[in-house]
């Protein structure tokens, strides 16, 4: 299992990365509309103030139930070893496990 202290840190970029998204958004639309470098570069400028950790780059996806980053199945969002423990308990519906 991740360290809640990583899970928490994960939760607060998700939450700035939605308290910013609409800002960003805009931003990016203007650089599109603008013509002349000088005023994109302004925008750009603009587009950067904002935390590092609103940028939606920056999060990272997690198991929904250990809270591990790596092997996660976006379908399920669980992690590997999970999915698996899962499946041969029957918990996931639909989800057989291979046999050769």
């Amino acid at each position: 299992m991740a360290r809640k202290s990583l899970i928490q840190r994960e939760k607060k970029r998700q939450k700035l990365e939605q308290k910013y998204q609409l800002i960003r958004r805009s931003l990016k639309k203007e650089i599109s509309k603008v013509a002349s470098l000088s005023e994109k570069w302004e925008i750009h400028g603009k587009l950067q103030s904002p935390p590092r950790n609103s940028a939606p780059t920056r999060l990272r996806r997690r198991c929904f139930s250990t809270g591990r980053a790596r092997a996660n199945y976006r379908y399920f969002g669980l992690s590997g070893h999970i999915l698996r423990e899962m499946v041969h308990t029957c918990l996931l519906p639909g989800a057989t496990r291979s046999s050769w």
